[in-house]
């Protein structure tokens, strides 16, 4: 893969490149889209990445539909499908991660201790293996989306990442691959999530820029729906995942769930459709 990239790459043919841990779903499809429209070539990984799951997450079970997403993905014209096996990303002799620093310890890394060093320790290796002029990213994973650009901006890799807004089902819910492990009681319950956090965005365009306030608005709409638990609600800079003193334009309200045993997460952007 490395070898073809680098021959794109020196016939001056512009690469976007779209990591992803398979199951694919229109949210993809959507990044797939965009990297088509401005790229001269386009690569997909296909890798579901052990060293970002917690030894109590879904490793073992997560979906991994080769042949579909393979069918799909194909459709869409993308130039190459890169699926390697876990040992050719981390040989043997593997030793390196990527301390992704103080941005990792709040929201998904508090509750998630070591998801982003793996995140960030695949995708710097994909970036190297693929080569890219840019990089796809949707936006309902804006913590990743933070620290991805972090990755980039701290050592100086010469691509751009590109933030792809979330793709909803009819009823609101962000695409996820894991929402088809969901029951279908959860499922009718699942929608409250973005509907909670529109209404509390409806609550900033109308003059509340309390930043606790904004968050009891969601904590208040999901605490009593039906097998919610939630984990976190927070209101913070789209910059330094730090909350502001008050909500402005930009600012990004974010919320992690468990709906029965699923985690979900989903955010929205004051004031702005997409970063």
């Amino acid at each position: 893969m490395q070898e073809q990239a680098v021959a794109w790459r020196k016939a001056g043919e512009d690469i976007g490149f779209v990591p992803t841990m398979g199951a694919l779903h229109a949210g993809h499809d959507r990044l797939v889209a965009r990297a088509r429209r401005e790229n001269q070539r386009v690569i997909v990984s296909l890798f579901v990445n052990p060293a970002q799951f917690g030894p109590t997450e879904d490793f073992a079970r997560y979906p991994r539909p080769f042949d579909a997403d393979r069918v799909r993905l194909e459709a869409l014209g993308v130039d190459a499908i890169f699926h390697p096996a876990v040992d050719q990303i981390y040989p043997p002799a593997f030793k390196t991660r990527v301390d992704p620093g103080p941005l990792a310890e709040v929201l998904e890394g508090k509750s998630r201790p070591g998801h982003f060093k793996g995140v960030l320790t695949v995708v710097l290796k994909l970036f190297q293996i693929g080569q890219p002029k840019r990089a796809y990213f949707g936006q309902k994973d804006f913590q990743q989306l933070v620290l991805v650009r972090q990755l980039v901006r701290d050592f100086a890799l010469p691509l751009r990442i590109v933030a792809v807004p979330t793709v909803r089902e009819a009823d609101g819910l962000a695409m996820s691959s894991r929402n088809a492990y969901l029951s279908p009681a959860e499922r009718e319950v699942a929608p409250g999530i973005y509907r909670a956090l529109k209404t509390a965005a409806g609550r900033f365009e109308t003059g509340l820029t309390d930043p606790a306030a904004l968050e009891e608005v969601v904590r208040d709409l999901l605490e009593g729906a039906p097998g919610v638990a939630i984990d976190y609600v927070a209101l913070v800079d789209e910059t330094t995942l730090r909350r502001p003193v008050r909500a402005v334009a930009g600012s990004v309200l974010a919320v992690a769930v468990k709906l029965g045993s699923i985690r979900l997460i989903d955010n929205v952007v004051l004031g702005a459709e997409r970063l």
